[in-house]
């Protein structure tokens, strides 16, 4: 079902012209630009930029009248005589209604179309709008309408269901309601099929889509024929029921207004630390204990995690709208990369708390003290005093997250028994094999025997004797008494020292763990992932896994706790929050089902509290949830779908639950009086209150000007002086830099002499000197001024737009570049210099059917040249994607040579010839070619890849020799062909590989490309749309890495260099040696040379070259194998004595 809108007619007159009205002017070549010159006389020009708000594209037009046909069509609004059975709203706006319109004397109406009066369904104004003749077919058209569309703010929308009907006056079992279920509705380019199936008709309104209805309710002949009773006495009854439906929905649902709360934003996969950080905000006791941590007004919190997760709080605890972490991230270390890559959630959890730990424990302050000898009146002693203080948080990670257990080892026939006590912060438990979590901690403390070869090594039981230290051979070894170790009788061996040592006897002996204490806030990680040796990758256990909503870890007389451990303390808990995470092993969605408060109405059946809320923390949407889908969803495993035909014995389809927690916390029921505590402001540090009052100031009044935004516009306003700034230092071509002029942001409905007296007040020009041109957009993509506010637009006193009077063509505006060769010269070879080879002189008003050579004496003035000074003139035409720029013939008419207004000349002096060969650029096209393809380039030492050392001014088309040239040129080298570069891998930030070879690259733009290329199936689609076969994308860099070489670059290109690790065959010591031989070099030759540099066991040692990759031997390099082929950059080439 597609419904077709109907439009409202144009008006006999046009709107009143206000600076809204003015956007518009450039629709048929946008975007448009205000442009007017003022008196000869006056030496400045303002030029109005406007800049077309997104809104202004999408006009509102509520409905289409053309369902059947296309182009506009002339109608007439009369007003209807008809009575409405609706009154005024009352407080209570029920969300569902009947409306009933009853229209009389219906086929004398005249009007095209009709609108039924307001009434009010679910707080919103609506009424019903028909088409009594049609809306351009043979059908009665009725439609839904929104009735205060035109005034809703930017960006409005409501959902609603809803039927309309025409009532049956005679048999109402007759009345025609049509009511369309999506799934039987049937639509064709030109005509929309509608069914009658029950239901109600589902409808976003916006602004695009402010009515929504039928076109062909019921033919025009059923309708006006008396015997049918739809129209009797000439009264037709037609009804609309309403219901306003509220959805949640991403983009509109407001988690403040609906649970209290907000969320935090995804800066890409990042929803695991969200849900983390959630669930350490909803523990008030560390909330208040953040809060309370040192920290200064000048601290930035990028740079200070306590600052960053004091920021985060406040704005979770009173912001309106979704929170970001970009601040806390970055305090991290991590930058855009690292926000896209999940990491682990637990040690997260154990690095945000050790970091917070330590800002808690001690902060400090250093007092530096100068001793003065008065004789001699100037410091003799510097004493540096450190005064540390402990913090009023200082332990709260450890009161409220640090557990202890006891790890034990037991003899079974002997009375020994080792224990060990442990602290943890959370506990892992296993899920594979445990049905709850009773269960995992079951296996947590079962107790294993260590038996046979696992036996238990007591030393503290063993018997005392002594042993021999010897010397064996050169080697050292150990020797008992009757028993020699590592010791060949045939060899002399001499005893170094005795001793008398303790010989382990090993014990059966039984191992576990048992508890001494719980924290308050219990930690419980899943362990969901684990590691499948059968399959050789890590998997995600998806079984059932079920948690209470209480647990209670003194249950079975304690059978979890230590004999050390305090009985007197209850170790009842209470389920706080549980993080779920949906999807597989490589990448999933995390989020977390919490409970901020925990009530009593919590504890009052396990299942039967459904009216119980937890609230789903899902990134930026908090939504209230029941305990089942809290709950029961989150244990996982496997679930049954209904049976298809259940009177058939089908055997029941199951399908794995991917969405499971991980992770829960639970908060012992002893202590929730003091962790769920009041946190107010006066628990925030008055610098923070203030920091983040201001920037939650500075973010409302941002939400305010985007709420209000269709209600401004901005215009940018450029004059003479911006042009004299900018041309030649930020920019070359067109005229202005359209993003750092001047803007203006009014009204829209302000008349545009007020916008004048604006400009005045703030850039002083009064407002009888000022006119303004409209800035166009051409067709060749450059930006210019096109005409100017005629006398008669400017006075209107509301602006109205009128036909713009056709302009005369004996004037045209032109304006001036000047180019000086040698002021280029001079910034050669330097890429920055005060001195500017091209810059903005001026503008003039020409006459079309004069030429250029009756201005020249003008333009020498510009310039300061002498009156009779020889100049050439050139246009600039375009610059992209290519530079176009020609000469002008100067016996030639303006009209003659095509000059416009807004055009732009540029001239200069004739170079001399003997200045001709030696400027590079000797004329204005060869100089903006040369701005086109001029690149900045960032050159790093390859030993400091991470590190710019400078910059250089090139141009993209300098060939390989040139490049090297102007760097050696830089670092004072009397020989650029010992240079080598490597190009820059934009994807992992590094140096590439492989260096460039020595003229392997045509022109700079070749070194500075990325190519990443296609894969085949890429390739044949790109054929498929006419695209290149071949192609690839491209990303550029500006990033060069150079190294200088002891010998020129081809030389070395006909060399092969390796880098060979060297062991000794006695000493520990591995010393790295660099070969460099001829490619057609052999192994044996790297072996004879390598001897050369080594230190030899003996004369006549022979060597072997072998290839090993992570400590592992893969082969022994036979003598005559070429090293041409030898890659040692991903292996190690290792070299010892055979």
């Amino acid at each position: 079902y597609r419904p077709t809108f109907s439009t409202d007619p144009p008006s006999k007159f046009p709107p009143p012209l206000t600076v809204n009205s003015l956007t518009n002017f450039g629709h048929q070549s946008p975007p448009m630009t205000l442009m007017t010159p003022p008196p000869m006389d006056i030496q400045f020009i303002c030029l109005l930029n406007l800049i077309l708000q997104a809104e202004e594209d999408e006009m509102l037009v509520p409905h289409s009248d053309f369902a059947a046909t296309e182009g506009p069509q002339p109608m007439e609004v009369a007003p209807a005589e008809a009575a409405n059975s609706v009154d005024a709203p009352t407080v209570d706006d029920p969300p569902s209604a009947r409306f009933t319109w009853t229209i009389e004397n219906f086929s004398r109406l005249n009007a095209k179309k009709l609108y039924s009066d307001v009434f009010f369904v679910g707080g919103y104004k609506w009424r019903v709008l028909i088409f009594p003749k049609g809306n351009n077919v043979d059908h009665l058209s009725m439609y839904l309408d929104v009735a205060d569309s035109s005034t809703l703010p930017y960006g409005w929308s409501r959902y609603a269901q809803f039927s309309l009907a025409v009532v049956n006056q005679i048999h109402n079992k007759f009345t025609i309601r049509k009511a369309v279920a999506q799934t039987s509705a049937k639509l064709t380019p030109k005509k929309i099929l509608v069914s009658t199936v029950p239901g109600n008709t589902q409808h976003q309104f916006n602004s695009r889509e402010s009515d929504w209805g039928f076109t062909s309710f019921m033919p025009l002949s059923d309708l006006y024929d008396p015997s049918r009773g739809y129209l009797l006495n000439d009264t037709c009854i037609v009804e609309a029921d309403v219901t306003v439906r509220k959805v949640v929905d991403y983009w509109s649902h407001d988690s403040k207004k609906e649970t209290g709360y907000v969320g935090l934003k995804n800066q890409g996969a990042t929803c695991y630390m969200n849900s983390l950080l959630q669930t350490l905000y909803h523990i008030p006791y560390f909330r208040k204990a953040v809060y309370h941590m040192p920290t200064t007004e000048n601290d930035m919190p990028s740079g200070s995690i306590p600052l960053a997760l004091q920021s985060l709080f406040y704005k979770l605890q009173y912001s309106d709208t979704s929170v970001a972490t970009k601040e806390l991230t970055k305090s991290f270390g991590w930058d855009t990369y690292d926000s896209f890559m999940q990491h682990d959630v637990q040690e997260l959890n154990r690095v945000l708390c050790e970091k917070l730990e330590d800002k808690m424990k001690v902060y400090g302050s250093f007092v530096i003290i100068l001793e003065y000898c008065y004789f001699l009146m100037f410091p003799t002693y510097v004493t540096l005093h450190f005064t540390a203080q402990g913090t009023v948080v200082e332990g709260t990670i450890q009161q409220l997250f640090e557990g202890h257990h006891m790890n034990y080892i037991e003899c079974i026939n002997v009375d020994y028994k080792s224990t060990r006590k442990e602290s943890f912060y959370d506990l892992q438990l296993d899920v594979k094999g445990c049905r709850d979590v009773y269960a995992s901690f079951d296996k947590y403390v079962e107790v294993e025997r260590l038996e046979g070869d696992n036996r238990y090594h007591a030393e503290q039981l063993g018997l005392q004797t002594d042993y021999f230290k010897i010397l064996w051979n050169g080697e050292i070894g150990f020797a008992l008494p009757g028993i020699w170790l590592y010791c060949n009788l045939s060899h002399n061996f001499f005893i170094i020292s005795s001793k008398t040592a303790t010989l382990s006897y090993t014990q059966d002996a039984k191992k576990g763990v048992l508890f001494i204490d719980f924290p308050p806030v219990l930690q419980l990680q899943l362990k969901r992932f684990e590691y499948d040796f059968m399959r050789d990758t890590m998997v995600k256990i998806n079984d059932r896994y079920e948690f209470p909503l209480q647990l209670d870890l003194d249950r079975e007389d304690g059978k979890y706790l230590s004999p050390q451990a305090d009985r007197s303390v209850r170790n009842l808990y209470t389920l706080h929050s549980v993080l779920v995470h949906s999807g597989g092993v490589h990448g999933g969605h995390y989020y977390a089902y919490i409970r901020p408060t925990l009530s009593d109405q919590w504890f009052l059946e396990e299942y039967s509290t459904l009216n119980t809320f937890k609230f789903k923390f899902d990134d930026e949407r908090v939504t209230k949830e029941d305990m089942k889908r809290a709950l029961d969803e989150q244990y996982g495993g496997e679930e049954e779908l209904p049976q298809a035909n259940p009177g058939f014995n089908n055997s029941p389809f199951k399908f794995t639950k991917y969405s499971n927690a991980y992770m829960l916390v639970y908060i012992r029921e002893s202590d929730k009086e003091k962790i769920i505590c009041n946190v107010d402001e006066k628990d925030i540090a008055e610098h923070l209150r203030i920091r983040l009052k201001k920037e939650q100031e500075e973010k409302e009044q941002k939400r305010k000007e985007k709420a209000e935004a269709h209600l401004y516009t901005i215009i940018k306003v450029a004059r003479d002086e911006d042009l004299r700034e900018q041309i030649g230092k930020d920019i070359y071509f067109d005229l202005v830099d359209h993003d750092k002029v001047r803007s203006f942001r009014i009204q829209k409905q302000i008349s545009f002499a007020l916008f004048k007296e604006d400009v005045a007040k703030e850039l002083g020009i009064p407002v009888q000197y000022q006119r303004f041109w409209l800035w166009a957009k051409r067709q060749n993509h450059t930006y210019r001024p096109n005409r100017p506010l005629t006398p008669q637009e400017e006075a209107q006193s509301d602006l109205r737009p009128i036909s713009p009077p056709e302009k005369t063509k004996e004037e045209i505006l032109l304006f001036f570049k000047l180019y000086d060769p040698l002021k280029e010269e001079l910034r050669y070879p330097f890429s920055l210099f005060s001195s500017l080879a091209l810059k903005y002189v001026g503008r003039l008003f020409v006459k079309g059917t004069g030429k250029p050579i009756e201005i020249l004496a003008r333009l020498n003035e510009l310039a300061g040249f002498a009156p009779d000074e020889e100049i050439e003139l050139f246009e600039e035409i375009k610059f992209e994607p290519n530079v176009m720029c020609e000469h002008i013939d100067k016996k030639l008419t303006f009209r003659g040579s095509q000059l416009e207004d807004g055009d732009i000349i540029c001239f200069q002096k004739p170079l001399k010839a003997e200045n001709t060969e030696t400027c590079r650029y000797p004329d204005v096209p060869a100089f903006l070619e040369y701005v086109h393809n001029r690149q900045v380039v960032r050159f790093r030492a390859l030993e400091k890849p991470k590190e710019d050392e400078f910059s250089l001014e090139l141009s993209k088309l300098n060939n390989y020799d040139d490049v090297v040239e102007r760097l050696a040129h830089h670092l004072h080298l009397d020989d650029p062909s010992k240079i080598r570069l490597t190009s820059h891998n934009c994807y992992s930030q590094q140096p590439k590989p492989q260096p460039i070879k020595y003229r392997g690259v045509e022109h700079l733009s070749d070194m500075l490309a990325h190519y990443n290329q296609m894969n085949p199936l890429k390739r044949l689609l790109a054929f498929v749309s006419f695209l290149s076969f071949c192609f690839c994308f491209a990303q550029t860099s500006d990033i060069l890495y150079y190294e200088v070489l002891d010998i020129p670059l081809p030389e070395l290109q006909g060399l092969k260099t390796l880098k060979v690790a060297f062991h000794h065959a006695t000493k520990d010591e591995v010393v790295i040696h660099t070969i460099r031989l001829p490619k057609q070099s052999t192994v044996g030759d790297v072996i004879s040379d390598l001897k050369t540099k080594v230190e030899l066991s003996h004369r006549d040692a022979e060597l072997r070259l072998l290839e090993v990759f992570y400590h592992k031997i893969y082969k022994i390099f036979p003598l005559n194998e070429k090293i041409e082929n030898i890659n040692d950059q991903y292996w190690t080439l290792r070299a010892e004595e055979v």
